[in-house]
């Protein structure tokens, strides 16, 4: 009986122990640091590609890193390359993270259209996109995440014609490659028009920046300067860089801070511009905002979710669900209490040149 009872005792173990190993292993696990970890169907981490135009610029610098932060919050692992604006090696970059079996890709398009290879092939290999503050071009794109960018360039226009409604103005746009450079001179001129039409704003240069780089932009401001023998009353530039470029511009003839300037991204050069007053204004893109919700909806979908989105935006091919958020223009009256009260810059930071 008693050796009856031992084996009896054993197979209830064994039967206990099958049991448990026939169990799914959890979606979430933990680490030896009780960070979370998210594994998907092959109960491997769920890994995000997140592929770059460019980090030369400040503002991509922190987009990675607040991505970075927010998806692995989520308990979700990330890969980032940047392709510093080479739009083949931006290809063959996002073709390597395809490959490498990540299950969800966000894309930052150097250039709308070619981009779209990248679509078709990470759909090929059943991978969703998302496009991160740049809409790609005629792909089947999964879902845009960005701020209302026609809206910024509204919120540049009202800002100058406030302070110029009459006069010569220069358009210093982004590159002609980026889709967002053309959602924002939409909304620039959604504004200007009625002022061109009545006679009071001439628009006496209107050119794109290549690469939105501030050399180029500053080449682009000389040649506005040169060509209209300096009676220039007003500029709005695509950006924060392209603002400092035609500010050096304006600089070297003597006209900074006379000549109204707005930019956009909030860039700590170009709100500290606004603090000594060689730029009007700038259009705050609570990247922070950006990036969490970026991260949000590509972990949610890498996991299987189903992630849907009220507004839509055509990309030539289809009508793409699109989460747009709203930017804030921002001035020297309400810097204190934007870009300092979010922590995007410290006051220091933005008050350094005052300091100085």
């Amino acid at each position: 009986m008693k050796r009856r009872a031992i084996v009896l005792c054993f197979l209830s173990m064994v039967w206990i122990l099958v049991g448990c190993t026939d169990k799914p292993k959890p979606v979430l696990e933990t680490d030896e640091t009780e960070k979370p970890t998210l594994l998907d169907e092959n109960h491997a981490p769920i890994r995000i590609g997140f592929s770059m135009d460019t980090l030369l610029e400040e503002r991509w610098l922190k987009d990675r890193d607040l991505f970075k932060e927010a998806v692995e919050a989520l308990g979700a692992e990330v890969e980032i390359v940047a392709a510093s604006g080479d739009d083949a090696l931006q290809i063959s970059q996002a073709e390597a993270l395809i490959h490498s079996g990540i299950d969800l890709l966000v894309i930052v398009p150097h250039n709308a259209e070619a981009t779209a290879a990248i679509v078709h092939k990470a759909h090929l290999s059943g991978i969703q996109v998302i496009a991160y503050d740049r809409l790609v071009k005629n792909a089947d794109l999964d879902l845009y995440v960005s701020f209302d960018n026609e809206q910024v360039g509204e919120m540049q226009a009202k800002a100058i014609t406030a302070l110029v409604p009459k006069g010569n103005y220069a358009f210093i746009g982004g590159a002609i490659t980026d889709n967002n450079a053309h959602l924002l001179k939409q909304g620039v001129f959604k504004v200007l028009r009625p002022y061109i039409e009545r006679g009071d704003i001439n628009i006496v240069y209107d050119q794109w920046t290549e690469d939105w780089t501030p050399v180029n932009a500053r080449a682009n401001m000389e040649e506005a300067l040169r060509t209209t023998n300096m009676q220039i009353d007003a500029v709005i530039a695509a950006n924060d860089a392209t603002a400092g470029g035609a500010i050096q511009a304006l600089a070297a003839k003597g006209l900074a801070g006379k000549v109204p300037v707005a930019g956009q991204d909030a860039d700590l050069a170009g709100v500290q511009r606004i603090v000594v007053g060689t730029q009007t204004m700038t259009v705050y893109k609570p990247i922070q905002m950006l990036a969490k919700e970026a991260a949000e909806l590509a972990v949610a979908m890498a996991k299987g979710e189903i992630v849907t989105a009220e507004q839509k935006v055509n990309n030539g091919k289809i009508e793409v669900p699109s989460v747009l958020l709203t930017p804030i223009a921002v001035n020297e009256h309400n810097l204190d209490r934007t870009v300092i009260f979010d922590g995007f810059h410290s006051p220091e930071d933005v008050y350094r040149e005052v300091a100085e």
